[in-house]
């Protein structure tokens, strides 16, 4: 917030922000005459669609009061995006101006009132928004006269050339005269009256280490190696820098991978000759674009096939870009360094927070203290978020086994260098650009896509190519090859492209698809101007940057083999779409283009557009360690790393077996029911491994004083922020131990639950977790399935169990050989909670032989003695005791906390309570450690046991762990440290589905989905008074059961279905919550005897748009109306009914015929008809089955 002051008198308190695009509207009020005649006809939104910066300015009362719109190309139609130096060039004072340090004001508007002032202060927030910027300029029409508010800020140019055709003035604004470039000198004793009070605001801490005098010390104690300088404005010292030649390179050395610098040290070349030579560079095997990890304790492994190093001497501008290799994670040692060190520090940095945004102001004053070296370094503690400074450096990637709780930045004199020309390659390039990725893995890709560049500018298909290159002094230090992204109609149908652009407002010819991308790291702060000059050169508005994974790239020349683009964490990554299943017979010529309906490789999208080319990500570097693969895991990381406007540099992810779906066999399914909260293709299009650290391993202990985990292996990770989502897992039975000789009963036995096997698990005993183990009992069935005469058990009562009956007996194993085993339960409520499930189930066990047996409690494994392998199973019951011999054993008893996890979590004195107690923000009894899903629960002071994330859908409880956890990060969002009071008293609720889908003996597909909550037995809920509405069609034994319930507000509450054929899963989970009218007025239909069939009703084209994604956005729209007060009526249609509902009003005899004639004339129909027009025919190339306006 800040004050302005107005032309006649008076002040007002002002917020300056970016602009949004539904602040179209208010700017449209703003313009006057003569915005038109200074700017010409302008669609506002448009133009916020292709601004790189947009500035809004608003009260207190949120009304906008400015706004100003500035692009990197003249508004001159006449004169080309991409080559508009020339033009500028005529006028005088524009010889220093580029294309890094210039921009054009395409719009200004304010309230005159204000205008002035406004004017001000928006010039001063886009230069310390833009670090670059020094020039701002504006071109209208000669004889026009410019705004007095405009006036007062810009300078005419004159003009020495006239170019034909162009009849306009130009007029320039200067940074120096709303914010300076600082002045920097050498620190004096004197100073040190002025920057103490600078430092003491930020910190206390090195006034009680070192002393009330400590800074006035280290000036006096100058020399060659340490120095003191200051940044200076109206002789008042607003900042203080340390920096110091003496330099433990050694232990940086083995701490992060600095071989993309020469290790800080100088070349060979450098100390023999005195001038420097390329050379090859060591694999560096991980990108400065972050530390991302795969870890077997150690070893790393990107997404993506090389990452782009440098090696740069003092006397050249570019040099070697060498490729990450999946070699071990080695360090060398230091002592083979015998090299000067080429390197000096910064030891302490402040500034006043006025002052901040010129910071890199210090670093050509720094760098010609030591002219004899070329590097600088600061190490910025987890916590502390980047600041300005830092936009200059190069974040240093640390080694897996790194404990140090520094990050490390390092810049290059070269990199201040302000000569960074980027343009269209020629011919003459192709040698500069083969001497800058000779190294990388995908070299031949790229060149013969300069080669096609080069010969004819199009591929074979006629689909255009682009490349483009950036220079410093001729020296070609960064390509990119982009083309004509011809599959828009699918990116937009499949990824949430919409979410950072109006689709509308681009033509197809200007999305852009970015293949390659390589830039020498000492530039890397200069890619968002190369990817905003990339677009600009090449008329594009859109760049799109997939990321396949791993297995789909196997093949140099494979058509799907992109470079790694260091350019990753200046994109944003786009979230997939929900889709819908079409019945694309029954539709015809109706259904959706194939260009939408096409089956196609998955991948992760990344975008950029020119909005966003100047808009910062915040850089969070506190390290927070997951523990787990839980989809309640999935899902927090994929909030997190999906908010666009941050970037975390320091998740790690613990997993036994690494992230997610980079398997390309999801076996699981095979063995374990699904949620449908992320399906095997999901995790491709999220590609987590590309944002996070993935550690191979098992934690088995947690050190609260250190913070570090310890995973197997001996590894230390340290964290910040510690999220436990190990959840639970099927644990190696306990046998009793009973002699089925002494013919004991179940009753006869105690039974401890808490017991644990602690013994070696037996080779055969298949406990079906995670993907590993689900894969060799895969490949164990594969082995036996020919001529096996040998028994199979599967003991358990859970799901899991009839699923792996099903696919054992998929092998053509005969089911004579299976038996399912089912332990005693106290739950009256089976898996299926249906009894028509329950029956046709057991019936297809019986056809294929199968032998089932019930209320079985494991007595012994080989009579006591077992030896590496099961060969015999004991069971006491009810009645006579059952022997089994076997060959395998799968094992389905009940869930529990891993024992690894608990004695972690145990030793590390955290409550333990039969689950990991936390509170309703997931918060252990130690602040640091957090904790969601089936691991935990809550405090017993909730009075809530019952109530578990159990009973919740897993990807919203990570959803919502994640939103509470932004506030710790999110710097537009407030910060919550704790609970309020009355947040704390209750549970959370959550209003996701839970589903259930799988394959069942018999071929049978089988679909639960369910509210959250305790599940209830239906013969209970039949006793209720308010018994929900069922609704059933088809039979289990005819393979098309289909049964709906209603709750008492006639929503859908849950769905089951069993069918021989393959669900619309998607379509069916649309459809909970929603109400049955929406559904077609399905209740009366089916009373009427219309419906018979409900997988027929569900696939008619009219219930197509309720599957579409973004239907849910269309009635949250609707709702909005419904709440609105209009402005002919007293109150909202909604308080109408609420005070009918309450007795406030008084009850006509009607009542539903008065709301609807109320409802009518108060313009509400009319609203929500044109609402649902506007869904309908935005979203037409997804719903082509409906007419729109237009379309007759």
């Amino acid at each position: 917030m800040t004050t302005i002051y107005a032309a006649g008198g008076g002040s007002r308190v002002i917020n300056v922000r970016r602009t949004e695009s539904r602040d179209a509207h208010q700017i449209m009020q703003l313009f006057t005459p003569s915005t038109n005649t200074m700017f010409g006809r302008i669609n506002v939104l448009n133009l916020l669609e292709r601004a790189n910066l947009s500035v809004t300015i608003e009260n207190e009362k949120n009304e906008i009061i400015a706004h100003a719109a500035f692009l990197d190309y003249p508004n001159i139609e006449a004169v080309e995006q991409n080559n508009w130096e020339p033009w500028l060039h005529m006028y005088g004072g524009s010889a220093k101006c580029t294309p890094l340090n210039t921009l054009f004001m395409h719009l200004f508007v304010a309230k005159s009132d204000y205008a002035i002032g406004c004017a001000k202060e928006i010039v001063r927030t886009v230069f310390n928004a833009v670090q670059e910027l020094h020039y701002i300029i504006l071109s209208v029409q000669k004889k026009v006269i410019l705004d007095p508010a405009v006036s007062v800020m810009f300078a005419p140019m004159p003009q020495f050339k006239k170019t034909d055709g162009v009849q306009y003035s130009a007029f320039i604004c200067y940074r120096k005269d709303y914010v300076p470039v600082l002045h920097i000198r050498k620190a004096r004793i004197e100073d040190h009256d002025d920057v103490t009070p600078i430092f003491n605001e930020q910190t206390n801490m090195l006034r009680y280490i070192y002393g009330e005098y400590f800074l006035a010390e280290l000036i006096e104690a100058q020399d060659e190696m340490n120095h003191a300088v200051v940044s200076e404005v109206n002789n008042f010292a607003v900042g203080f820098m340390s920096v110091c030649s003496e330099v433990n390179v050694e232990l940086l050395n083995m701490c992060f991978d600095l071989r993309p610098f020469h290790n800080l040290r100088k070349s060979p070349s450098e100390n023999s000759e005195g001038t420097p030579t390329k050379t090859a560079q060591e694999p560096a095997k991980e990108t400065t674009l972050s530390s991302h990890s795969e870890d077997t304790t150690d070893k790393k492994k990107e997404v993506s096939d090389e990452a782009e190093i440098v090696t740069l001497a003092d006397g050249e501008v570019g040099d070697q870009i060498s490729e990450r290799t999946e070699s071990s994670d080695e360090i060398i040692p230091s002592s083979k360094y015998t090299d000067p060190p080429n390197v000096f520090c910064i030891q302490l940095f402040c500034i006043d927070e006025k002052y901040e945004t010129r910071s890199q102001d210090f670093l050509p004053y720094i760098f010609n203290l030591y002219p004899d070296r070329d590097y600088c370094v600061i190490t910025v503690p987890h916590v502390v978020p980047e600041f300005p400074l830092l936009k200059d450096f190069i974040r240093a990637v640390p080694y897996s086994k790194t404990t140090l709780p520094q990050e490390l930045y390092i810049t290059h004199r070269k990199g201040l260098l302000k000569s960074f020309v980027v343009r269209l390659a020629t011919n003459n390039d192709t040698k500069g650009i083969e001497s800058l990725v000779q190294s990388l893995e995908l070299q031949q890709n790229i060149l013969a896509n300069l080669n096609i560049y080069n010969r004819c500018r199009r591929d074979p298909d006629g689909t255009p190519i682009q490349a483009i290159v950036a220079e410093v002094f001729t020296e070609i230090v960064g390509i990119a090859i982009i083309r004509n992204e011809e599959d828009i109609e699918y990116i937009r149908s499949h990824y949430n492209i919409e979410n950072f652009i109006y689709f509308n407002h681009h033509q197809r010819e200007e999305h852009g698809h970015l293949y390659h991308f390589a830039l020498i790291p000492i530039f890397h702060h200069f890619t968002r101007h190369f990817l905003k000059e990339i677009l600009r050169i090449t008329f594009k508005t859109c760049l799109y940057y997939p990321v396949y994974p791993n297995l789909s790239r196997t093949k140099i020349n494979n058509p799907l083999a992109h470079s790694l683009t260091s350019a990753l964490h200046y994109l944003v990554p786009v979230r997939r779409r929900r889709q819908i299943i079409y019945p694309l017979e029954q539709l015809g010529i109706n259904a959706p283009s194939k260009r939408i309906t096409q089956e196609k490789p998955n991948y992760a999208l990344n975008h950029i557009n020119r909005k966003l080319t100047l808009e910062p990500k915040v850089t969070i570097n506190s390290r927070i360690v997951v523990i787990g693969s839980s989809e309640v895991a999935i899902s927090f990381l994929e909030t997190l790393v999906f908010c666009p406007h941050l970037r975390f540099n320091n998740i790690t992810f613990v997993s036994t077996c690494g992230c997610p779906g980079t398997h390309s066999n999801p076996v699981c399914r095979r063995f374990q029911a699904r949620s449908h909260s992320y399906e095997h293709d999901d995790y491709t299009l999220i590609s987590l491994q590309s944002w996070v650290n993935v550690v191979i391993g098992k934690m088995i202990g947690i050190d609260r004083a250190a913070k570090h985990v310890l995973v197997t292996g001996d590894t230390k990770v340290p964290y910040e922020h510690l999220i436990l989502c190990t959840g639970q897992q099927f644990q190696a039975t306990c046998p009793t131990g009973v002699d089925i000789k002494e013919m004991l009963t179940n009753k006869d036995v105690i039974v401890d639950p808490d017991k644990q096997f602690t013994e070696k698990i037996p080779s055969n005993l298949f406990i079906l977790n995670n993907h590993d183990t689900c894969d060799n009992a895969l490949h164990w069935l594969k082995r036996h399935s020919v001529n096996n005469k040998e028994n199979i058990i599967v003991y358990g009562s859970a799901i899991e169990a009839y699923i792996t009956v099903n696919t054992i007996l998929t092998f053509g194993i005969d089911g004579s050989f299976v038996h399912l085993v089912k332990p005693p339960t106290n739950s009256k409520i089976s898996c299926f909670n249906n009894s028509v499930i329950e029956t046709a189930v057991d019936e297809a066990l019986r056809n294929a032989n199968v032998s089932v047996y019930s209320n079985c409690l494991l007595a012994r494994w080989n009579d006591g003695k077992v030896h590496g392998r099961i060969s015999l199973s004991t069971f006491t019951t009810d009645a006579e005791p059952l022997s089994i011999r076997c060959s395998a054993f799968f094992n389905f008893d009940k869930k529990k906390v891993d024992l690894d996890a608990f004695n972690a979590i145990n030793n590390a004195c955290l409550v333990f309570d039969g689950k990991l107690v936390i509170d309703s923000t997931f918060r252990t009894n130690d602040v640091a450690i957090r904790a969601a899903g089936p691991l935990t629960k809550f405090s017993r002071r909730y009075y809530a046991d019952q109530w578990s994330h159990e009973n919740f859908n897993s990807k919203e409880v990570g959803f919502q762990l994640a939103a509470l956890m932004l506030h710790l990060f999110d710097p537009t969002l407030e910060q919550m440290t704790e609970p309020p009071a009355e947040l704390d008293q209750l549970t959370p609720m959550y209003t996701g589905c839970k589903v259930k889908e799988c394959i069942l003996p018999g071929g049978y597909h089988y679909l639960y989905i369910s509210p959250p909550g305790v599940i209830s037995c239906p013969e209970d809920l039949k006793t209720q008074s308010e018994y929900p509405r069922e609704i059933t069609t088809g039979s289990a034994n005819t393979g098309n059961y289909f049964q709906i319930y209603f709750n008492q507000y006639s929503m859908v509450e849950s769905i089951t279905c069993l069918s021989l054929e393959p669900l619309a899963v998607s379509n069916y989970i649309c459809l909970y919550g929603q109400h049955e009218r929406l559904l077609n007025n399905l209740c009366s239909r089916f009373d009427e005897g219309l419906i018979t069939d409900l997988y027929s009703y569900l696939k008619e084209p009219w219930c197509l748009c309720i599957y579409h994604d973004r239907f849910m956005d269309f009635k949250q729209e609707v709702r909005q109306i419904v709440e609105s007060k209009k402005v002919n009526v007293n109150a909202p249609i909604e308080e109408l009914i609420r005070q009918i509902a309450e007795g406030e009003l008084l009850m006509p005899e009607n009542a539903k015929a008065f709301l609807e004639t109320q409802f009518e004339e108060d313009g509400y129909q009319k609203l929500i008809e044109r609402s649902l027009l506007n869904y309908l025919s935005y979203n037409r190339y997804q719903l082509p089955m409906f007419a729109w306006p237009g379309i007759v």
